[in-house]
C-alpha cells in the first residue's frame, strides 16, 4: 500500500509529512515553537487475558500558525527530522 505525501504549509516554508499520523494531548511547552504531547496505547496481555495502559510522549515541532496551547488536543504527522529529538509537526487542533 503506498502512502500519500502531505504538504503544510507553515508560512514561511512547505513541509512535507510521511508515516504515521496520531492524535494526542499537548502536555508542555515550554521551548519555542516545540510542545510536549502525549497519547495513551492499550497492549493486550495473553498471559493475564487482561490489557495494559502504556503512555508515549513525544516532542513534536509547534508552527506559529497553530500555536496550540497545553491541554489542547491535537492531530500530529511524521515528517524528515527537524533535530535531534523532533521528527513530527503538528497539523490541526482538534475540538
Amino acid at each position: 500500500m503506498k502512502q500519500l505525501k502531505k504538504k503544510i504549509d507553515l508560512g514561511v516554508r512547505n513541509l512535507s509529512t510521511r508515516g504515521k499520523i496520531l492524535t494526542g494531548i499537548v502536555i508542555a511547552t515550554n521551548s519555542a515553537k516545540t510542545a510536549k504531547i502525549e497519547f495513551q496505547r492499550i497492549i493486550p496481555l495473553r498471559k493475564y487475558e487482561r490489557f495494559e495502559k502504556r503512555r508515549t510522549r513525544l516532542i513534536v515541532h509547534n508552527p506559529e500558525t497553530i500555536n496550540a496551547k497545553v491541554g489542547d488536543k491535537v492531530k500530529i504527522a511524521e515528517c524528515r527530522p527537524l533535530s535531534k529529538t523532533k521528527n513530527f509537526i503538528i497539523i490541526e487542533k482538534i475540538k
